[in-house]
């Protein structure tokens, strides 16, 4: 029998041998290749993850001392650890494990998290909430993979650090991207020395003693402790945490189990808010991963992946900077999945990694808009949501031309809730001047992005889906900036928003066969409303809106307000993303579930036509028929 088979939860490993646990955190790695390599999901990061997760699990009293990691990305060895192992072969699957922390699927997760920089500040409420009710709790925040780059991290630091009472552990999980490591005896010697409560009492009666010494004993003190803190600092980089008013615990090997164990329980026994300092190396133990020089095998990646909407972008924004010397690319720690580590390569010094800071990274375009350059901002859709502000005042209001491409948008499927795409057209469309595109498939992708970048008074958007691009559909007649896709009447007039083209086209074939005439336009340019939409609408009997995007604010939102302001009448359906949030699944399951498939919106919508009883709606038009094409 395997050891991980003996694990029903995190008391049973502290019943564990060292042997047991060594062989334990063997066989967690061979669940995990075996697993993600099947499933899809982020392989790399819970390699270097396992040591700690085992120590954090032994020392702390999970769900009773609260686990918050940042980047969720980074429990599946957690998952493991607490009765999920049975079911870990549906990771990331419908129906079966998310790929993050979920509160449905156990008592030991408590925050849903997969935007980076959060937990700190989830961790400093908890404390606090625990410090006030007068429970006898710890909070453990591990964060990582970045996270430190985000703002909010070092936000929440400062006023942990204000703290001076709260019982919560910060672990730095350091893969190699943000210290050097420092390792050795006399280190690991301070580092108990400095979390022993003692070791401040005595600090405190020496202070009070020497500061009753005039003229000496102020002095005395501050060279004491003068050297005590270079000495520290010359074994190990603590300076800006302890410089904050944090203990600094490490660095120790995040690998050593034991190392952990011990750098832990010394945090814990401090009674304060303490750093640990774990040094790990991103996909260890799995020497494929170790040697994958773009990102240790940090998100799984399919053998011969089909060349998706990612790569149309990556293409062609390297055609366009070498014709724009002005153009430059910025990405927050996204450099690959956003498609613009080509564009990095041909243009190194035109390509900026601002780290996970997405706020900065908005603002920090509208400076290089403002020095005469044209930035584009490659982001994930549902990552904008975090540069609100900063889109709309300091890009917006100045009136900069900077391009935001947003990667993953409408339903992306397998990461679940946080990552669906589903709010950005949405609060867009509240942005005064912004231009927003959504284009249907990769021809118009390439056409869209060179009109974006040519825009240089106004922010322009363009946004695509995750996946395989779809094949080109080409129009067959263009009104203003509307394509026009389908024509065989005016009985309903579709309009098909982006990836939702497609899906638009299918429906018109469903509604021709039953005898309606069914005009399709794909917008391109979805923000602002075209007029030319606005008249073509009031030649029909209906419009039918479809997007990927949720239906509160969205496209078929704002082209029914601008028919009534219009003073058309005609009635407006619009179809969408219903206004919650998506479990994790298969985009076309999902888009199933919704009822955002060809056959599921054709039926609603012959439905509501037959539902206009008297109307002339309930008629198609004579010459294509009857309805079911009698």
């Amino acid at each position: 029998m395997r050891v991980l088979e003996t694990v029903g939860g995190p008391a049973d490993l502290k019943k564990l041998t060292g042997q047991q646990l060594t062989d334990l955190a063997a066989e967690i790695r061979d669940v995990l290749v075996e697993t993600v390599s099947r499933t899809g999901g982020h392989l790399g990061p819970n390699l270097g993850m396992v040591e700690i997760t085992l120590a954090m699990h032994r020392v702390f009293d999970s769900p009773r001392d609260r686990l918050v990691y940042d980047t969720g990305h980074q429990t599946y060895v957690h998952k493991l650890l607490t009765g999920r192992a049975p079911k870990f072969d549906t990771l990331r699957q419908q129906g079966g494990l998310s790929g993050y922390p979920n509160q449905a699927e156990s008592d030991h997760d408590i925050v849903e998290n997969s935007h980076a920089s959060t937990a700190l500040s989830y961790a400093d409420g908890l404390a606090k909430a625990y410090k006030l009710r007068k429970e006898d709790r710890h909070v453990v925040a591990l964060i990582g993979d970045g996270g430190l780059t985000g703002g909010m991290a070092w936000e929440a630091l400062n006023n942990i650090a204000a703290a001076k009472d709260l019982k919560l552990v910060v672990i730095v999980n350091d893969n190699g991207r943000s210290y050097s490591p420092t390792v050795g005896g006399l280190a690991t010697h301070l580092t108990s020395l400095r979390t022993n409560p003692r070791y401040e009492k005595i600090l405190d009666l020496i202070k009070k003693n020497l500061g009753r010494t005039p003229y000496v004993g102020p002095p005395m003190y501050e060279v004491l402790h003068g050297i005590k803190k270079g000495l520290k600092d010359m074994l190990a980089p603590q300076g800006m945490f302890e410089d904050l008013g944090l203990k600094y615990v490490g660095p120790v090997d995040g690998h050593d189990r034991q190392a952990m164990e011990d750098a832990l329980r010394n945090a814990k026994s401090f009674g304060g808010p303490v750093i640990v300092h774990a040094v790990t190396k991103k996909g260890f133990g799995y020497a494929a991963a170790e040697q994958d020089e773009e990102d240790n095998f940090h998100q799984v990646r399919p053998l011969n992946k089909p060349r998706g909407w990612t790569d149309v972008f990556a293409d062609e924004l390297v055609r366009i900077g070498h014709r724009r010397p002005d153009v430059v690319a910025i990405t927050a720690a996204m450099l690959h999945p956003t498609g613009l580590a080509q564009f990095a390569q041909e243009f190194p010094d035109r390509t900026f990694d601002v780290g996970i800071a997405e706020q900065h990274a908005v603002t920090s375009a509208a400076g290089l808009a403002m020095g005469g350059l044209h930035p584009v901002v490659g982001l994930y859709a549902t990552f904008l949501n975090r540069a609100f502000d900063q889109l709309l005042l300091d890009v917006a209001l100045h009136k900069c031309g900077v391009t935001f491409v947003l990667d993953r948008a409408g339903v992306t499927g397998d990461d679940g809730p946080s990552h669906n795409g589903m709010w950005d057209m949405s609060i867009l469309q509240l942005v005064p001047g912004l231009r927003l595109a959504a284009p249907r498939d990769g021809k118009r992708l390439k056409e869209l992005l060179n009109e974006a970048v040519d825009v240089s008074d106004a922010p322009t958007v363009l946004r695509y889906a995750k996946g395989e691009v779809f094949p080109d559909i080409e129009a067959i007649d263009r009104i203003g900036e509307l394509d026009v896709l389908e024509r065989t009447g005016t009985d309903v007039l579709l309009v098909g928003i982006g990836s939702m083209a497609a899906t638009a086209m299918d429906v018109a074939n469903r509604l021709e066969a039953q005898g309606f005439g069914v005009t399709v336009v794909d917008p391109r340019w979805v923000k602002p409303v075209d007029p030319k939409l606005v008249e073509l609408a009031a030649k029909f009997k209906y419009v039918v809106t479809v997007e990927d995007n949720g239906r509160a604010g969205g496209c078929g939102s704002m082209i029914a307000q601008a028919l009534r302001d219009a003073g058309v009448t005609t009635p407006v359906r619009d179809f969408g993303i219903p206004q919650q949030f998506l479990e994790h699944a298969k985009r076309p399951a999902v888009l199933q579930e919704i009822g955002l498939t060809g056959q599921e919106l054709a039926r609603d919508i012959t439905e509501l036509i037959a539902q206009r009883s008297g109307d002339p709606m309930s008629e198609p038009d004579p010459a294509r028929g009857r309805p079911g094409g009698a």
